[in-house]
């Protein structure tokens, strides 16, 4: 990370005139939410947070900032994972939230598509697509405040990667502030664009350190004509597999969410809200979440042949929309319980689907032999190989305590799902917290790349200083 300059108050004052009276934060108490991350493992401290309202206010701001030697740090609605849009505590950068960008700039159910600002929120998204009777599928428990600038920054993943693939797949083209204040009009509709480098990538999951993504135009899909959701207890992970590529080859490309849940994050959600039901009246220790673009007759087919071949103890099909709805409730609520039991150690590993097993039973048996009493909760988006390997801290354990121990367990969940070819991230990017996982685990000649490209775009390193490399 390049030493940052010392804001003078002449560059503070420019800024201001840039973005207008009410496009900038000096409060101490207002910034504050702009300064601490989702986790609240960071705290960072800036002399100014900027809400711009357009891509041209942006522009100035990198250009000037660039002049300057001013680091900046772009922020969407502050829900990641690893750090990536907090400021360090040096208070040599500003803050770029986008929040005001929030205009849905087209709408075109011909094309499949949505053209939106960066600031606007995935839920808003998923609406304006309902409104012309399409689907916006990125889904995940954020959706009510995350915003799609930071979605596209850590190609966000969610719960249907499964059919509709991460917010890359998404991505027909984008609109970015370079470096240097330049701003690429890279928004297209074109399903078909061989026209050389697919430039539009290199931002995509770049965590705003090359530039700053202001707007993008997104693929729309037909709404399914029917939805099927079921809660299935499992005999056991290896049945979990085997029923996935049934339910495949029973839907076609129709299975959208196939999610893992061990009993131990149901036993946490019930704790958190008494009043939910359990689906069955006998305890289990394995349960998948599967949703299916398809009639209930496809889904009691595949879960009978389910039965017979010793995968599934029991099953429960949604009969209604209300009755989905309070499946998924079981499923959406795992992390807020998590929470509300203590300190969490996540990891947000991926391994290939076929390895989902062998994982589960490795990191198990590593993590109850390094930290006596934990609970471990895993849960995730099996379908894709995506598995949040959670650790709760011991039911009369210190949270402190506990969390102290997260480097010794992290690097061995990690090896294991690397030596299953896997990754230590799945879909919560790096940030500041897994830079130091990417230089143990990426390749030498991967690195080097990354580092070139980051100085072809950003030489002065400017663009969230500190992140990712």
């Amino acid at each position: 990370m390049p030493e940052t300059a010392k804001i003078d108050s002449s560059i503070l004052d420019q800024l201001k005139t840039i973005v207008g009276p009410k496009g900038w934060i000096e409060n101490k108490a207002d910034k504050a939410i702009y300064l601490r991350d989702f986790r609240s493992l960071y705290q960072g401290a800036t002399p100014i947070v900027l809400r711009p309202s357009n891509s041209a206010e942006i522009a100035a701001i990198v250009k000037l900032c660039a002049e300057a030697g001013i680091g900046i740090v772009p922020q969407g609605g502050n829900t990641g994972y690893c750090g990536g849009a907090t400021p360090h505590e040096d208070g040599g950068e500003i803050v770029l939230a986008l929040t005001r960008m929030n205009k849905i700039r087209n709408v075109d159910p011909l094309d499949d598509t949505i053209t939106v600002e960066a600031g606007c929120v995935l839920a808003d998204i998923q609406n304006a697509a309902e409104e012309v009777d399409r689907l916006f599928p990125l889904s995940l428990a954020a959706e009510g405040s995350c915003q799609i600038g930071g979605n596209l920054s850590t190609n966000a993943g969610g719960t249907a990667v499964l059919r509709y693939g991460n917010a890359r797949s998404l991505a027909l083209g984008l609109e970015v502030v370079l470096p240097d204040g330049q701003i690429w009009d890279g928004l297209r509709l074109l399903r078909k664009n061989n026209t050389g480098y697919d430039l539009k990538q290199l931002f995509i999951g770049a965590e705003g350190t090359l530039g700053i993504i202001t707007a993008a135009t997104l693929k729309l899909f037909p709404r399914p004509v029917e939805t099927c959701t079921a809660f299935v207890a499992l005999t056991g992970t290896e049945a979990a597999v085997k029923l996935l590529s049934r339910a495949k080859d029973a839907s076609g490309d129709g299975t959208t969410t196939f999610e893992y849940i061990h009993r131990a994050c149901l036993d946490l959600v019930f704790e958190l809200d008494p009043n939910l039901s359990d689906p069955f009246d006998t305890r289990h220790e394995h349960y998948a979440l599967i949703e299916m673009s398809s009639n209930q007759g496809v889904a009691e087919t595949l879960l009978g042949e389910a039965f017979e071949a010793d995968e599934v103890h029991d099953a429960a099909i949604a009969s209604s929309g209300a009755q989905a709805a309070a499946l998924w409730r079981l499923r959406e609520l795992i992390p807020e319980a998590q929470n509300h039991a203590g300190g969490v150690i996540r990891h947000d590993v991926s391994v290939p689907v076929s390895h989902v097993p062998e994982f589960l039973m490795k990191a198990r048996l590593s993590a109850e032999t390094t930290i006596e009493g934990v609970r471990v909760a895993p849960f995730g988006h099996i379908g894709d190989g995506n598995i949040h390997f959670n650790l709760v801290q011991p039911a009369d354990g210190e949270r402190d305590a506990f969390l102290a121990r997260t480097h010794d367990i992290e690097v061995k969940i990690h090896d294991i799902a690397t030596d299953l070819e896997g990754s230590f991230s799945a879909e919560h990017g790096i940030g500041q917290l897994k830079r130091d996982e990417l230089i143990r685990y990426k390749q030498d000649a991967e690195r080097e790349m990354m580092l070139r490209i980051k100085t072809a775009f950003d030489p002065k390193g400017l663009m969230n200083p500190g992140k990712v490399l």
